[in-house]
């Protein structure tokens, strides 16, 4: 199977060399960057934008490369001036030493003692010279360690530098992610704000429908008031059946209006007395 493919391929790449000549891998080399930039285009801005986010976050391995770096390197200048400090005290003990044995030769004495020991004076000029060669020796090498003490230094400001630009990048870095961040959501809200415009015209015809059915439910309700009245015809009342005339029962009861007239005088004769004369009858 990967015996015809290779056929295959190799049998495709000679027609299209044959078809296209020379300009074979200008055509290939161009098809796939145009491939390369669609794909790049589908793919979502946020998504572009994580990505970016996460390419930030990862200088943070760098800068904490860095800063081991530095701290290696403020360890070792720290030494080496605490190093470079003792030998210099020592290299000018050794001055003070050989500046003291040379005046004590200026006095040209047989011998001479130093620490409660006698020298001669070959002893002490041997002594003096091997001093001042070991100091010149010293000396040397104090120059050189001043060197390499520079050197340290230059590489540990570098170092700081290196680490102040690589802090200033992330957070620049970090600033047009953000800004890039806001201009995206100011898109999406005008995208949402396009879209309520539609949204609005589906309101508006939903308002309409709405006014439509009231003004129905007015009218149904209109019809339903006036359901018992009959437009049109002439309106009829029925009168109510006449209640008996009391009055009459009682003169025809009684006799005929004259007895109830005598009634009324024979009434109108009874002296009425007051509640306080009654009272005194009763006593």
């Amino acid at each position: 199977m990967l015996k015809k493919t290779l056929i295959g391929a190799f049998t495709a790449a000679v027609l299209a060399s044959l078809v296209l000549g020379w300009d074979t891998w200008s055509y290939l080399k161009t098809s796939v960057s145009s491939v390369r930039h669609a794909i790049k285009r589908e793919v979502p801005l946020e998504f572009e934008i994580q990505r970016a986010r996460n390419m930030v976050g990862q200088l943070d391995g760098e800068v904490r490369k860095c800063l081991h770096v530095i701290a290696e390197e403020e360890v070792n200048v720290e030494s080496l001036k605490k190093e470079l400090d003792s030998q210099v005290a020592q290299h000018d003990l050794q001055k003070e030493q050989i500046l003291v044995q040379r005046k004590s030769l200026e006095l040209k004495q047989a011998t001479y003692t130093f620490g409660g020991k006698i020298y001669t004076v070959s002893d002490v000029q041997r002594d003096l010279a091997d001093r001042f060669s070991r100091y010149q020796t010293v000396e040397e090498t104090l120059a050189s360690r001043r060197q390499v003490l520079a050197a340290r230094d230059k590489s540990l400001v570098a170092a700081r530098k290196k680490l102040d630009a690589m802090l200033d990048a992330k957070e620049r870095l970090q600033v047009d992610i953000e800004n890039l961040e806001a201009k995206m959501k100011t898109l999406d809200a005008a995208q949402v704000a396009s879209s309520i415009e539609v949204d609005d015209s589906q309101v508006s015809q939903a308002r309409r429908l709405i006014s439509e059915l009231s003004k129905r439910v007015e009218v149904e309700q209109k019809l339903l008031d006036g359901a018992g009245n009959l437009s049109g015809l002439i309106p009829i009342e029925v009168a109510s059946e006449a209640r008996p005339d009391v009055t009459a029962q009682i003169d025809s009861y009684f006799g005929g209006k004259t007895e109830v007239e005598g009634v009324a005088k024979t009434e109108a004769k009874l002296e009425v007395l007051p509640v306080s004369t009654a009272s005194d009858t009763g006593k």
